[in-house]
């Protein structure tokens, strides 16, 4: 089955309940690299409850797992070649904190389709609302923007005008940088807050896919460079933490070193984030906006 634009631009998704409980969320934190000092009290707001049992924060990248309607692109459908997909960027909106457990709701929705030519693949964007199940209260906004490499040249019927323009990086040197030394086994504990590919857990379908080992999940390193702006920036004051937006270079490997440069300029935080040992950039034309 081909692509067919209207069609999908028009697709219905079912509303997700997702259900979890603080333990989801302090793993969340752990598979990003929190706790690695114990004795970093910013640090363990996410992965220790405290003494009362209420302390615990969730991290707002936490966003991107929460009612996530899993890889729909390759049910027959859709028409995508599937096997072709690459994800591009990802976008967060933080609208209220996070809670640390409850309830949730997500409504995910098609909300651009750009065709590139013939052999030239097209963006596909998916917007994805996480309102609190009890209240109806949005919660956060989650905008995937994925390049769908064996699907362009469908002409007519996709969205007009063109996909998000990329984040303009700042001159100059950065305001702050960060290096974080992230531990082999990252990748085994980030896949545990759902995202179970054996791509980034089984050595023999890393070879297979073209890679030297298993990577690390996209959504992990893009949490790995939120941290890095509330610790450096915002010192832990999640409360600040508005949105991010990310845009993917390179594979990380889980032990990388990751560079994390930082420009400040009024309520914007950009990012750049290198892994150091292969001096490859894996995160660019990211921001982070502050409140």
């Amino acid at each position: 089955m081909s692509l067919n634009p209207a069609q999908l631009l028009a697709r219905r998704f079912p509303v997700i309940e997702h259900a979890f409980s603080q333990r989801e969320t302090q793993l969340y934190a752990l598979g990003l690299g929190l706790g690695a000092d114990p004795l970093d009290a910013g640090q363990l707001r996410y992965v220790y409850e405290g003494k009362d049992g209420q302390s615990l924060r969730a991290m707002p990248t936490m966003a991107n797992v929460l009612a996530y309607p899993g890889f729909w692109a390759r049910e027959p459908d859709t028409g995508i070649t599937w096997q072709k997909l690459l994800h591009a960027e990802q976008e967060i909106r933080i609208h209220a904190p996070l809670p640390a457990s409850g309830r949730v709701k997500g409504a995910t929705r098609i909300t651009g389709l750009w065709d590139k030519g013939a052999g030239k693949g097209a963006f596909l964007q998916q917007t994805r609302d996480i309102t609190d199940a009890a209240t109806g209260e949005l919660l956060a906004s989650v905008v995937q923007l994925s390049l769908l490499r064996g699907d362009g040249g469908f002409g007519e019927g996709g969205t007009d005008g063109a996909p998000p323009a990329a984040h303009a990086m700042p001159e100059g040197e950065p305001d702050h940088l960060w290096d974080l030394a992230t531990p082999a086994q990252l990748a085994l504990i980030y896949r545990l807050s759902g995202d179970l590919n054996p791509l980034h857990a089984d050595p023999a379908v890393a070879t297979a896919a073209g890679f030297e080992r298993p990577i690390l999940h996209g959504m992990a390193l893009m949490g790995v460079a939120a941290h890095a702006v509330l610790r450096t920036v915002l010192n832990y004051d999640d409360a600040r933490f508005a949105g991010m937006r990310v845009r993917f270079t390179a594979p990380a490997w889980p032990g990388d070193t990751l560079r994390c440069e930082m420009w400040l300029r009024g309520s914007t935080v950009s990012l750049r984030v290198t892994a150091v040992e292969r001096g490859v950039v894996v995160l660019n034309n990211a921001r982070v906006d502050l409140a």
